[in-house]
């Protein structure tokens, strides 16, 4: 269950732009509803703190801040709620299913070698990272699925928490149709909810970032698979505009398992 003397400090009005803004299945309060939290009330929780020499700092850095699994504890409304789903500014997300948070331990960094968001270094992109990010004091990998690695969740420019139920938010892109169960569309399923739903969505679930909804996606790979092939592993070849992170590692295999996967949201054609 929540932690009542936590959950109290949440507050109905956004008192400042570093306010962190939760929302979900908050314990206590009806679903959907969104609070906010300032800085200090997080800086009031037990912190956690250790050198990043990755993510997306280019110098090694001393961060501090609050495991999420904490944070999922004290407001999440146990036992539904299994998934943190983290909002950026730029409408990317990223989610830490129960298994993540028990395998990675991720951390919503508060101070960067001792200062506020104002005084943090800026990515390799040269953006500013704040209000909040999530980093891991170590990561290691926890599955494969073909050529496709487990990968860090390590959002910048988060300004909301999420607290979902996980069959909710992967159930919006859960394959469709006869095929549904065949072993490479069920393996370019969970390709897909790691890495293409950070910033594709459907029914209202998953990123925005790209402005590409999942049928998008789905006529692509239906009608043009190799031009599908193509953007997923190099995007910017295609549309040097292209903010999409390549995926040149994907051979054949992991390509034709997404693109499966995606065919089973484009209706089959009536005879």
């Amino acid at each position: 269950m929540g932690d009542a003397s936590f959950a109290a400090k949440l507050h109905a009005q956004r008192t400042s732009p570093e306010d962190l803004e939760v929302g979900g299945d908050l314990a206590g309060l009806s679903a959907g509803a969104t609070r906010y939290l300032t800085r200090d009330d997080l800086l009031s929780l037990a912190q956690v703190t250790f050198t990043v020499r990755d993510d997306n700092f280019v110098q090694p850095a001393r961060v501090s801040g609050v495991p999420l699994e904490k944070l999922a504890r004290d407001l999440g409304a146990a036992p539904s709620a299994d998934l943190v789903v983290a909002i950026c500014d730029d409408k990317y997300r990223a989610n830490y299913s129960r298994a993540y948070l028990a395998e990675h331990h991720p951390v919503l960094v508060l101070a960067v070698d001792g200062q506020p968001p104002s005084g943090w270094p800026k990515d390799p992109g040269g953006h500013d990272m704040g209000p909040y990010v999530i980093s891991h004091s170590k990561f290691a990998l926890a599955f494969t699925i073909l050529s496709h690695s487990d990968e860090p969740q390590i959002p910048w420019g988060v300004v909301r928490l999420e607290f979902r139920k996980e069959a909710v938010v992967f159930g919006a892109i859960a394959p469709r149709g006869t095929s549904a169960n065949d072993p490479a569309v069920r393996d370019g399923f969970q390709i897909a909810q790691q890495n293409c739903f950070r910033c594709h969505n459907m029914d209202g679930e998953g990123g925005q970032k790209a402005g590409v909804p999942w049928t998008v996606l789905a006529l692509v790979a239906a009608n043009a698979p190799n031009n599908f092939a193509q953007y997923v592993r190099n995007p910017t070849a295609a549309n040097p505009q292209s903010q999409m992170e390549a995926s040149p590692t994907y051979d054949d295999a992991t390509v034709h398992a997404l693109i499966a996967y995606f065919r089973t949201f484009v209706p089959a054609e009536k005879p």
